[in-house]
């Protein structure tokens, strides 16, 4: 489950009003701006469609202790794909042109 603090990162990460947010996911404006403040039982199915659509603006959630045992939960924007071309491992006689 992400976070409040999360949740709203992601969001600013995505740059997403709560008006996009909620045209996006079906979501009302005000249970998202609950969502983001500190709602302790929000809906599951809730979360996840927010969850949902901001992975799909490129959003990664990071879990408390991913990568670090220390490190607290996080939020980062992947970064753009760049079509690199077939990798050189990958070079066969079936895609030469």
């Amino acid at each position: 489950m992400i976070t409040t603090s999360q949740l709203r990162a992601g969001r600013a990460l995505a740059g997403l009003s709560i008006k996009d947010l909620a045209a996006a996911t079906g979501v009302s404006e005000p249970d998202i701006e609950a969502a983001e403040v500190s709602r302790p039982h929000a809906d599951p199915d809730m979360i996840a469609r927010l969850k949902t659509a901001l992975e799909s603006k490129g959003i990664v959630f990071i879990a408390a202790g991913e990568g670090d045992t220390a490190a607290g939960p996080g939020v980062r924007q992947r970064s753009a794909s760049h079509d690199e071309g077939i990798r050189p491992q990958d070079l066969n006689s079936t895609n030469d042109d």
